[in-house]
């Protein structure tokens, strides 16, 4: 499994959120800004932790983006998680995948060898906890 672009831009945004959303949102253009982060990708990243339940939004002048979790319950494994997850049909490197539109499934050698690395991984990434990263 690759870390994309998705989850360590995604990394930075909640970890700029916990930083500068403690008393107030934070607008997405400070955001961007401040990460160096296109507006327009910021938006779609937003969206999808929105959904996942990771951040939550407000409208209005006052308006922006907070964490809607505390940040010492939010692993940097949470986000990637999101990001990259739940995998495509034919990836057995995320975690509980399927691999159903493989076409090596069925006999396949190396699928144990790419769960239990992708398992590995991911324990090292859930011990990267928010809130002390910000430390």
């Amino acid at each position: 499994m690759r870390i994309t672009t998705k989850s360590r831009y995604a990394t930075r945004m909640i970890l700029d959120i916990a930083l500068h959303g403690k008393d107030t949102p934070v607008q997405s253009r400070d955001i961007a800004e401040r990460q160096d982060i296109s507006i327009k990708y910021l938006e779609k990243l937003i969206r999808e932790l929105r959904k996942a339940g990771l951040i939550e939004s407000r409208r209005g002048p006052q308006g922006g983006h907070l964490l809607a979790k505390p940040a010492d319950t939010i692993t940097v494994g949470d986000i990637v998680r999101i990001m990259e997850c739940p995998p495509k049909n034919d990836d057995c490197a995320c975690p509980d995948s399927i691999c159903e539109d493989c076409a090596q499934s069925e006999g396949c050698l190396t699928r144990d060898v790419w769960m239990e690395t992708t398992r590995f991984m991911f324990e090292k990434l859930d011990s990267f906890i928010i809130a002390e990263l910000l430390k």
